[in-house]
């Protein structure tokens, strides 16, 4: 990646910069990019874009091997059998790109959480027994990629990001390991919100944003964990739409044709038939106390820049006066 991005040629490379020029956030989550202890990657892609000084990169679960059997197939040292799945440590982590300042030293890093320590967990079992071993399921952490609370500095206050990555809830087998895992993942913003993890949540406004690889209606996966975050008493859904989506799941069909979201808030373009189609599964979701200015997602249309990856970016406008 850091070849890609050094040699200023790669098309994603360039079709990424080029859609958040286009939005220009003042803050920015990229999931998927890799991570590397130095920062080096995420430093040059800052400077190509030219206009984010500040920058905060965690280790992520991704590609973190555990020297178990993690996912019942009989060998260790797959890319399942990290974390996180990963064929490398910190293979697809995530990044945050800022105007204003991050305070690091305040940020707080769930990932590190074990998913039986999790309240409520939905651990895997196959005939009343921990799947695929207990030694895996008391190893395994919640978070595939990671979940953060980080601090930004805004000149009127701070606003607290609280950003994450969840896995996919398909790729399994009877045992549903990661549907259930991917609920939990979601879920966890509610527990951690409503106090339930033994630590206080952050006062005052707040913005979860991520991929939570789950639509609350269609595709794949248990929908109660992301029903439940949009109805959150403390969140409110800004409903980013575009036409681009409608035109999409129109034109493309297949698995979009009885999808009961609305087009127009689709996120991702996946494969159409049989399935997945279209779907919302990437979210930015400001906490009440803050007022909302307009929201939307970058899905081209002709005439726009071209897309720059199957998960289109999602954006907010928020009015912040305290």
């Amino acid at each position: 990646m850091l070849r890609d991005i050094l040699s200023g040629k790669d098309a994603q490379v360039l079709a990424v910069a080029d859609v958040i020029k286009q939005v220009s956030p003042d803050v920015l989550l990229l999931n998927g990019f890799d991570y590397d202890a130095g920062g080096v990657a995420l430093a040059d892609f800052a400077d190509l874009l030219k206009d984010y000084p500040y920058r905060f990169a965690l280790r992520p679960n991704t590609g973190l091997q555990t020297g178990l059997d993690m996912d019942g197939d009989g060998r260790v040292g797959g890319p399942r059998d990290a974390q996180g799945y990963g064929r490398f440590a910190g293979q697809g982590g995530m990044a945050i790109l800022s105007r204003y300042p991050l305070d690091a030293k305040q940020a707080q890093d769930f990932s590190a959480l074990k998913w039986a320590a999790f309240p409520d967990a939905l651990l895997p079992k196959v005939d009343g027994k921990p799947f695929p071993s207990p030694q895996a399921v008391a190893a395994q952490r919640l978070s595939s990629v990671g979940h953060w609370v980080v601090p930004v500095e805004l000149p009127d206050g701070v606003i607290n990001l609280l950003a994450f990555h969840a896995g996919p809830p398909v790729f399994d087998g009877p045992e549903d390991r990661n549907g259930k895992r991917n609920h939990d993942e979601v879920r966890f913003w509610s527990v951690y919100l409503d106090g339930g993890l033994g630590t206080p949540p952050v006062r005052g406004p707040f913005v979860i944003l991520g991929d939570a690889n789950q639509d609350p209606q269609d595709g794949e996966g248990l929908k109660d964990a992301i029903r439940g975050l949009l109805a959150h008493p403390l969140v409110q859904d800004p409903l980013p739409k575009s036409k681009g989506a409608v035109v999409a799941a129109r034109e493309q069909g297949g698995a979009n044709a009885s999808h009961q979201t609305d087009p127009a808030l689709d996120t991702v373009d996946w494969k159409d038939t049989p399935a997945p189609g279209n779907l919302r599964v990437d979210y930015v979701l400001p906490s009440k106390d803050l007022q909302v200015a307009g929201a939307g997602v970058y899905w081209p249309v002709e005439g726009d820049s071209g897309a720059a990856s199957r998960h289109q970016l999602v954006w907010v406008d928020l009015v912040f006066d305290r």
